[in-house]
C-alpha cells in the first residue's frame, strides 16, 4: 500500500470520529436545552398553569416541576397579596391631591350622603380562572383584573350603603357593613370566575359630606355623650342592685326566723291551752273554781284599800268611816 493510500485511509478515520463527535455534542447539546427548557421552577410568590399544545393541562404550587419540552407551556401569575384603595381603583392609595366628592359619595337609605372610601386586600387563588376568564390583549392582566375588581367592589358598596341610614353608616354599623361587603364581593367574583380570593376588606374613610360635618360631629358627641350616661348608669346599677339584692335577703331571713318562733311560740301557747282543757274536762267544777279565786287574787292584789262585806248586810253605811277624815 502506498503512502498517499495510507494518508488517505487516516484522513477518512479522522472524519469518521470527528463527524461522531459532532453528533454526540449536538446530541449532549440538544439534551441539555431539552432538560433545561423541561425544569421549570414556581417561586414562593406565584402559581403556574401548564398548556399541553394550547390546552389546560394542570396547575403547578410553588417548587421545582418538569414538563414535556416542546409541547409544554408554562404561564405564571403572581400570587402576591395586593390592595386596591377604592372607590379610586389605586394600589398605592388615595390619589394625589383632594379627590372630588362626587368620587366618593354614595347614598345612604334615608336618602342623605356619605363619604365613602375602603381598601381590598386580594390575591390569585386559582391562576387557571385568572389567566382566561377576563383577558385583554392589549392591556396587562394584573391590571385588567384590578379594574374589574374595582368595578365590583363599587357596585356591592353602593348597593349596602344604600341598605342603611346615615346614622348607621357613620356609627355602630360599620363593622356589618365591611363584612357584608366582603362577603358579596367575593360572592361576585366567584361567580364571574375570576379565580381571585378578596383576603380582607377595610373601610378607611367614612364620613359626612364637608357642607354639614359640623352638625354630624355634633350628633357624635352626643352619642357619646348619651353611651357615657348609660355606661355610668350601668355602673351605679350594678353597684346599688348587689346591695338592695342584699337587703332583700336579709329581710327574707329575718321574716322566716320571725314566723317559724311565732308558729312555735304559737304551738307552745296551744300545747298549753289543750293541757289545760284534758285537766278541766278532768274536774270542771273544781278547775272552774280555782280558775275563779286565782282570777280574784291577781285582782285584789293591786287594790290597796279592801273593804269585804257580807252577802246578807242590809247596807253598808255602819261600815264606813265617815269621820276618818277629821
Amino acid at each position: 500500500m502506498s503512502s498517499n493510500e495510507i494518508q488517505f485511509e487516516f484522513r477518512r478515520q479522522d472524519v469518521a470520529k470527528a463527524t461522531r463527535l459532532v453528533v454526540l455534542l449536538g446530541i449532549l447539546v440538544t439534551g441539555a436545552m431539552l432538560l433545561s427548557r423541561s425544569m421549570h421552577t414556581v417561586q414562593p410568590n406565584e402559581l403556574a398553569v401548564v398548556m399541553r399544545f394550547g390546552k389546560y393541562q394542570s396547575t403547578w404550587e410553588p417548587g421545582l416541576h418538569f414538563c414535556v419540552p416542546l409541547m409544554d407551556t408554562v404561564l405564571k401569575a403572581d400570587a402576591r397579596e395586593r390592595t386596591i384603595r377604592l372607590p379610586f381603583g389605586t394600589e398605592s392609595g388615595r390619589p394625589s391631591g383632594t379627590p372630588s366628592d362626587d368620587d366618593v359619595l354614595m347614598l345612604t337609605g334615608d336618602l342623605n350622603a356619605a363619604a365613602v372610601e375602603w381598601t381590598i386586600q386580594w390575591m390569585v387563588s386559582d391562576p387557571k380562572q385568572y389567566l382566561f376568564t377576563f383577558h385583554d390583549e392589549n392591556r396587562n392582566q394584573d391590571q385588567f383584573l384590578q379594574d374589574v375588581i374595582s368595578i365590583v367592589g363599587r357596585t356591592v358598596m353602593n348597593r349596602l350603603v344604600g341598605d342603611y341610614s346615615i346614622d348607621e353608616v357613620l356609627t355602630d354599623k360599620r363593622t356589618e357593613i365591611r363584612q357584608a361587603a366582603r362577603d358579596a364581593t367575593q360572592a361576585m367574583l366567584d361567580k364571574y370566575e375570576c379565580g381571585i380570593r378578596i383576603t380582607d376588606l377595610q373601610l378607611q374613610r367614612v364620613t359626612p359630606p364637608a357642607q354639614v360635618k359640623d352638625s354630624f360631629a355634633a350628633v357624635n358627641e352626643a352619642a357619646q355623650t348619651r353611651v357615657k350616661l348609660e355606661n355610668e348608669a350601668n355602673k351605679e346599677r350594678n353597684t346599688t342592685l348587689p346591695l338592695a339584692r342584699s337587703d332583700r335577703d336579709k329581710s327574707i331571713r329575718e321574716a322566716e326566723g320571725y314566723a317559724a318562733r311565732r308558729r312555735s311560740e304559737v304551738k307552745g301557747e296551744i300545747d298549753a291551752l289543750m293541757a289545760q282543757y284534758a285537766e278541766f274536762a278532768k274536774a270542771p267544777e273544781e278547775t272552774r273554781q280555782r280558775l275563779y279565786l286565782e282570777a280574784l287574787e291577781r285582782v285584789f292584789s293591786n287594790v290597796k284599800d279592801k273593804t269585804i262585806i257580807d252577802s246578807d248586810l242590809q247596807q253598808m253605811l255602819p261600815l264606813l268611816n265617815l269621820n276618818g277624815g277629821r
